[in-house]
Parts: C-alpha cells; structure tokens; sequence
C-alpha cells in the first residue's frame, strides 16, 4: 500500500474516466483532499487496513431500492454497524427495501459493484438516488471514500460534503439513527 498524498495523481495515465472526473469535481470546488493508491478493496477487512492509513470515519456504502425498483437509495453508515433493512425501511417510512441491481448502479451512479462512493452522486444528475446518512457518520471530522473506483481512496472534511460538496452535486441527504446491535 502506497502512502498518503495530496490531490489528484501526477499522472492520470491508466486511470478510469470516472476517477478523473472525481477529481476534476473536488478540484473545481476547491476541495481539499488526500488520496491513497492500492489493490482493488473488496472486503470491509482490506477497506479497515486502507482506513489505517487514511484516518477517516470508516463507511459502508449500500446502494438499496424499494420492492417496485422505483425508488433508489444510497446509504452511507459506519463499517463496523450491521444492517438490518426494517431498520432502514421504518426510519424512511418506505416498505421494505433490498439491494438493487447493479445495472442501476451503472445506470444512475456510473459505479460498479465494490466501488460504491457517495461521489457517484456527481452523476446521478436526474436526482434518482436518494442519499441517506447515519448520524454517528456525521460525528466524525473527515470521510473516506472511492473516487467512483475502488484502487484509490480519498479523504476530505465531512463539513466539506455537507456544505460544499453535496449542494454542488444538487442533492441532499436523510439523517437517520440506525441502533447498534451487539
């Protein structure tokens, strides 16, 4: 794992449209931002190792939608709370939700499976999805994410996507309490 560096990458070769796009977005707000290069994080134990070096509130990303698939959420909490979907369906008031297909994903987030970032809101220009934040992710002072891939994460003030980052992307966020289970 490489270290910790400010920015974008020096060199933007054999990186995806996606990830620079990210970039190009923060970059454009002036966003102030670390990033970490690594293997692809496909595990919340490799995304905890990645964390180590990054220092940030540790989210797990799921992208949820209703029975009807009409309705789409992206639902950002801590990594080490366990879902449960009635938890999350009684808070929003909706019928019980599950995890929507990835062509959806595709489709309104440009991300795949495993790479699943708040920042893919940045394509979602329609406002199909929905974001939905747990509180105690709230409490933190910074955020770590996928630039919309998941070989680099980064890392920015949490006051950033609340204030700056969000309103730039035109969307806004749910708060919920999710319990915690032992």
């Amino acid at each position: 794992m490489t270290e910790l560096m400010n920015g974008r990458p020096l060199d933007c070769t054999g990186r995806l449209e996606k990830e620079i796009r990210t970039y190009d977005f923060l970059d454009r707000l002036g966003i102030a931002y670390k990033r970490i290069d690594h293997e692809a994080a496909t595990t919340m134990e490799v995304c905890a190792e990645i964390d180590k070096v990054l220092q940030a509130v540790i989210c797990k990303n799921l992208f949820l939608c209703n029975r009807q698939e009409t309705q789409f959420y992206l639902l950002m909490m801590p990594g080490d709370k366990k879902f449960k979907t009635k938890d999350l369906s009684k808070e929003l008031g909706t019928a019980r939700l599950s995890f929507a297909d990835e062509s959806y994903m595709q489709k309104y987030l440009d991300i795949a499976p495993g790479s699943v970032s708040v920042m893919g809101l940045m394509n979602d220009t329609e406002n199909r999805v929905r974001l939905v934040i747990d509180e105690e992710v709230l409490q933190g002072k910074e955020i770590g994410c996928h630039p919309c891939i998941n070989t680099s994460s980064i890392k920015f003030a949490i006051s950033d996507l609340t204030d700056r980052i969000l309103p730039a992307m035109g969307h806004d966020y749910t708060v919920v309490a999710l319990p915690r289970y032992e």
